[in-house]
């Protein structure tokens, strides 16, 4: 999609700087239009914390000694996971590990497939 990452990078900063801005004057019930659905701001920017803690997942893979995503984030992560999931993942995943494993972005283990019993097949829960 993008050849460069200054242009992913632009765009980004450009649509992050516009929901800063939306949601400074929208209350968490206010419905926002974005991208042909309508959500609640609250939503919105629920959504958009689980894809900016997800792609920070995907940026430090290589960054062993960069900083990870805030506890917050994860946790947000982990609730909306739990939600397509329709259960808790098993309490003894951290939230990173959670994320990587729900999004197809690590593969999973013998012992995790056991763990997660016939829902293995509905992973990854999104990608």
């Amino acid at each position: 999609m993008f050849l460069q990452f200054s242009q992913l990078r632009e765009l980004y900063l450009e649509t992050a700087q516009a929901v800063v801005n939306a949601a400074a004057t929208a209350t968490v019930e206010d419905c926002i239009v974005t991208q042909g659905h309508v959500l609640t701001a609250g939503d919105l920017l629920g959504t958009l914390a689980v894809e900016a803690t997800i792609h920070h997942l995907d940026m430090i893979v290589c960054l062993p000694t960069a900083p990870g995503p805030s506890r917050e984030g994860l946790a947000q992560v982990r609730w909306c996971l739990d939600g397509l999931l329709g259960r808790p993942a098993p309490a003894q995943w951290s939230d990173a590990q959670y994320a990587r494993i729900a999004t197809g972005r690590t593969p999973i283990s013998q012992t995790e497939r056991a763990q997660l019993g016939t829902d293995v097949a509905r992973f990854p829960l999104f990608g």
